[in-house]
C-alpha cells in the first residue's frame, strides 16, 4: 500500500469554504478512482490554513497514473485547486512499521 501525503496551504478566511469542498471532492471524486483505499484530512492547529492529505492507494501507478492522468484529477482540481494558495507538496510513503 502506498500513502500519498499532500501539504496543502489555502487562502486566508477560506477554511470553512475549504473544508467543505475538499470533504465533497473526496466523496465525489477521488473515493470512486482506481486502487483507492481510504483518506484522513487533517487541519492545523496553529495554522488553520494549512492542512496535511493522505490517501491510501494499492500502487504508486494508482495515484501517478491511473488518477493523475485521467479526466477525475481535473474534477478533483476544479473543486478544491481554487482555494490553494500554492500548489500542494505532495510525497509518497510506504509504511515501515506501525503500532497495533
Amino acid at each position: 500500500m502506498i500513502l500519498e501525503i499532500a501539504d496543502i496551504r489555502i487562502h486566508a478566511d477560506q477554511q470553512t469554504a475549504f473544508d467543505e469542498a475538499i470533504q465533497r471532492g473526496l466523496a465525489t471524486v477521488i473515493s470512486k478512482a482506481q486502487g483507492y483505499r481510504g483518506f484522513k484530512v487533517n487541519k492545523g492547529v496553529e495554522h488553520p490554513d494549512r492542512y496535511i492529505l493522505m490517501i491510501f492507494w494499492d500502487t504508486l501507478e494508482d495515484h501517478t497514473v491511473h488518477f493523475r492522468q485521467s479526466p477525475a484529477f481535473a474534477d478533483w482540481r476544479a473543486i478544491v485547486g481554487p482555494f490553494f494558495a500554492a500548489p500542494p507538496q505532495v510525497e509518497h510513503f510506504t509504511l515501515l512499521a506501525k503500532s497495533s
